[in-house]
């Protein structure tokens, strides 16, 4: 394995020559800012941590660093929930923070050319104003960074219908470890030349190169939508009712599950009195439709609202102003703070066929009773993505820091047998890599390793993230 060098104050001097003086932190406090994200209570401190705001900044530094044997992370908004953006190993943590700026807004051929650093939601609102549509929405896309949204193939909920960061990403401009800069693709919307190298970079960590500039394709936006919150007197019927509304035939264009404790810990977080949950009631999905015609989106949720009543429901709660609409939805993006603030916590990001979710469901919760630990359990349903959080409470040092893998390592099993996966919009980073061989035989993680030796072959760039090699 490769042995890196420290970094010296030689190198920050290059470092400072390279983005500016102001923009390369080498003490402590500074660096503490970086050093931990959303993943549980990880905490790695870098050694130097420099802002370059130009693609011609992050090439030399990445140069500097591979001549060097410098170990870089590259970091986006720090949201990510796997460590992906965390400095394991010290060394240079780039942030992208001052790559801020969306470039080209093109109306004529709908697509958006923007800088990794700008903020998701900012970017959906200047694209809404010119009446276009980029529909990835993270829960934290008010914080997160686009650049991070490449790195993970973000989804969120209206992936259900519109699909995730993969479906809009055009072209990638990327600084490769030995700092030679890339296009990965074209501006175009087919592309059948040589391998996609863009979907290779989506998705990847930030493990392959940095990405300094994103073609994203857009759609046009939709006029409406409607939304409904129904109440479930059980959480397995919640589950089995996603499947149910698909086969009835219709595709809403968000449809989240919440069991009780996640929507009572929220509503309690939030201070909301948007919701009265019923005592009976064990599980919420959150169902919205959009498009074009009021009418037609009507018949829709009446469509739907039928085949959730043939399930045991409470009184189902229909949105009735953009008002109400806009409080539900920020329970359901705020779910994730309300667990972090309840308790030490570790979220499975699980992903099964849409059918299999009550057979997931039960089965986390029976695992959950085998191995001492509670879980709420809410996330993406009509993807059968569940985010699985495991509460730590009274557990012991032993059981969460020990057997509590074992427990998890059951819950990926079991997700495997059902024809999922470990991470449906997480990733691996730090904190699922032991468990990938449940996912991937020697062969596959091999040609991995391979990808990864080709485009890094000083392994300097996120060392340590998805697998060790």
């Amino acid at each position: 394995m490769t042995t890196f060098n420290k970094v010296t104050a030689a190198h920050i001097a290059a470092l400072r020559e390279i983005a500016g003086a102001q923009y390369v932190l080498a003490d402590e406090e500074s660096m503490g800012r970086y050093a931990q994200d959303e993943t549980e209570d990880l905490h790695y401190l870098p050694e130097v941590v420099v802002k370059p705001d130009t693609t011609e900044q992050v090439s030399r530094i990445m140069r500097l660093c591979n001549e060097e044997l410098l170990p870089v992370t590259p970091r986006g908004g720090g949201t990510g929930l796997s460590g992906g953006a965390l400095a394991q190993y010290g060394g240079v943590l780039i942030s992208m923070e001052r790559f801020n700026r969306i470039t080209l807004i093109d109306e004529r051929n709908l697509q958006v050319i923007t800088e990794p650093g700008v903020i998701t939601e900012e970017l959906q609102n200047a694209v809404k104003e010119k009446g276009l549509f980029y529909p990835p929405d993270p829960s934290s896309r008010g914080t997160c960074f686009i650049g991070g949204n490449i790195a993970e193939n973000s989804g969120g909920p209206k992936a259900v219908k519109y699909g995730v960061v993969k479906d809009y990403v055009l072209n990638l401009e990327m600084v490769l470890p030995n700092g030679e800069v890339i296009w990965t693709g074209a501006n175009v919307l087919k592309n059948a030349t040589g391998y996609n190298l863009t979907q290779l970079v989506v998705g990847s960590e930030g493990t392959l190169g940095i990405v300094t500039q994103i073609v994203l394709r857009l759609i046009p936006l939709p006029k409406t939508d409607l939304l409904m919150l129904v109440p479930f007197r059980s959480a397995e019927s919640a589950c089995a009712a996603v499947s149910a509304i698909f086969r009835a035939g219709y595709t809403p264009s968000a449809m989240e599950f919440m069991e009780r404790d996640a929507l009572e810990w929220v509503t309690q977080y939030a201070q909301s009195g948007a919701v009265k949950i019923e005592d009976d009631i064990q599980a919420h999905l959150l169902i919205e439709v959009d498009g074009n015609h009021p009418e037609v989106l009507m018949q829709e949720m009446e469509g739907i609202a039928g085949v959730v009543e043939t399930f045991d429901i409470g009184e189902i709660l229909f949105a009735e102003d953009a008002q109400q609409k806009e409080e539900l939805w920020r329970l359901r993006r705020r779910v994730a703070e309300a667990v972090k603030a309840n308790s030490v916590y570790k979220e499975e990001d699980t992903v099964v066929p849409r059918a299999e979710l009550p057979v997931l469901l039960k089965g986390v919760k029976e695992i959950g009773q085998r191995y001492g630990f509670h879980s709420v359990c809410y996330g993406h349903a009509g993807d059968g993505n569940l985010h699985v959080n495991i509460i730590r409470g009274t557990l012991t040092e032993e059981q969460w820091n020990g057997t509590l893998s074992e427990g998890i390592r059951e819950i990926f099993q079991l997700v495997k047998k059902l024809g999922g996966t470990i991470s449906g919009e997480h990733g691996i980073g730090l904190v699922q890599k032991s468990y990938m061989d449940i996912i991937f035989d020697q062969t596959s993680m091999q040609l991995m390793k391979q990808i990864k030796q080709i485009f890094d072959p000083k392994n300097i760039l996120n060392r340590g993230k998805i697998f060790d090699c």
